[in-house]
């Protein structure tokens, strides 16, 4: 028996805009002699959110309505954007007999076809405009291309997402007290209503965020340790810095306001630094993914190393060589992995550093790229000394959210060098 698989968001709670897209998957499947099996995120969102209801009673939610199976995708949503998770989502229920995909939208199939183009083109599926309408299941449709599967894609009419909306559906709990309101009611089927109320009285709606965890870890990590977490960058860590003490989130949400930060990367740099996952742990998940064939060639870890030697080396304004690189497809050879660049050191500091030693690299109150290490008890700072091209290299990659630079000190010939490893 083959698969039929329907996704349509995280169920989170399942409502009858997902009843109805379970019942049209459940008519394919009976004309088809397949079954329905329904993919949830686990752990994390989508949207790199705890989710209002845990994977257990959403996974009893769905099997409510008579889903033959439900499996889960696990620990992605608090390492990965959506443009990295969806191949590997997709890679998976490939993988496990997948071949059929039904979604719902509030446009055709042609149209998703149409607009999703462009990225199947490009090879390249980052940055989906915001104004695109439904622009998940255009990314859905443009990776499975790219993915050369055979998945057959079905477009269910979604109902009106202005009342079918799970983002609202928790909120209306959430305003009235943790008491499902008449409203939701009618908005939810009756087993959903059930199975909800049986959480709420056993305390686990809503799923909340460790908190204290985030506050000690943004109220007292260094700059060098949070420079190691993924998705933070050098004007967000001084921003971080800046603004301590964290007693509560609304004060955690307006530094990364500060930092220019939409409220999706909010979600998953809170989740990140939440977890402690680090640019090193991602960037290893990126490479066992591009080893597999999943990842996107313009997407690779190498390829982001190459665009930002490209865009320091380049005459034209950043965001224009930015551009050039990659939509004239550029290719660069000689990215540099390892840059040696000299210290600033005091006689004394000269005397009791030593070579070998682990330096962390980061981004001070000025915008210099520094370093910090210890020797012989002593903690030393000190900005790096470099021409002004590999300073705008390494501010790039420090950027980039996901690729580490670690520093070992070098015995040089007068004094002592840092040699900084890139990736």
């Amino acid at each position: 028996m083959l698969i039929l698989i329907g996704i349509s968001a995280d169920f989170d709670p399942v409502h009858k805009g997902h009843e109805k897209l379970i019942k049209e998957a459940q008519k394919i499947a009976n004309k088809e002699d397949k079954k329905v099996v329904v993919y949830l995120n686990k752990g994390y969102s989508a949207n790199h959110a705890p989710f209002f209801v845990d994977f257990e009673a959403r996974r009893d939610m769905v099997l409510a309505l008579g889903v033959d199976e439900v499996k889960s995708f696990e620990g992605l949503h608090h390492r990965l954007v959506l443009s990295y998770s969806v191949p590997i989502r997709l890679k998976q229920m490939i993988d496990e007999g997948v071949t059929d995909y039904i979604t719902s939208a509030s446009i055709s199939l042609d149209e998703i076809k149409s607009k999703a183009q462009k990225f199947i083109d490009e090879g390249n599926f980052v940055g989906m405009p915001k104004h695109y309408t439904n622009r998940n299941e255009i990314r859905w449709y443009a990776l499975n291309e790219f993915l050369g599967s055979k998945l057959k894609f079905h477009i269910v009419e979604e109902l009106d997402k202005s009342k079918y909306s799970g983002r609202l559906i928790r909120q209306s709990i959430i305003d009235n007290g943790m008491v499902i309101p008449s409203n939701v009611y009618k908005l939810v089927p009756k087993t959903t209503c059930e199975i909800l109320e049986r959480e709420i009285a056993l305390g686990n709606v809503p799923g909340k965020r460790n908190w204290d965890e985030i506050y000690k870890r943004m109220n007292t990590y260094s700059r060098g340790n949070l420079e190691k977490i993924a998705y933070l960058n050098g004007k967000t860590i001084n921003e971080i810095i800046k603004r301590r003490v964290y007693r509560d989130p609304e004060s955690i949400w307006a530094v990364f306001r500060r930092s220019e930060y939409g409220p999706v990367m909010t979600r998953l740099a809170i989740s990140t630094i939440e977890e402690e996952v680090t640019k090193r742990e991602v960037m290893d998940l990126m490479k066992s993914y591009e080893s597999e064939g999943v990842i996107p060639d313009n997407q690779k870890v190498q390829r982001v190393i190459d665009r930002a030697w490209y865009v320091a080396n380049s005459t034209l304004p950043a965001k224009e060589a930015n551009e050039k690189f990659r939509s004239e497809n550029i290719v660069v050879s000689d990215a540099p992995l390892t840059i040696e660049a000299g210290l600033n050191l005091t006689k004394f500091e000269s005397k009791i550093t030593k070579e070998g030693i682990a330096t962390d690299l980061y981004v001070d109150k000025n915008g210099r790229i520094s370093v910090q290490f210890k020797s012989e008890g002593k903690k030393i700072k000190t900005n790096l000394r470099l021409p002004a091209q590999e300073v705008t290299y390494l501010r790039y990659i420090m950027d980039s959210h996901f690729i580490p630079v670690e520093g070992m000190i070098k015995q040089a010939k007068k004094g002592f060098k840092v040699k900084v490893t890139v990736g």
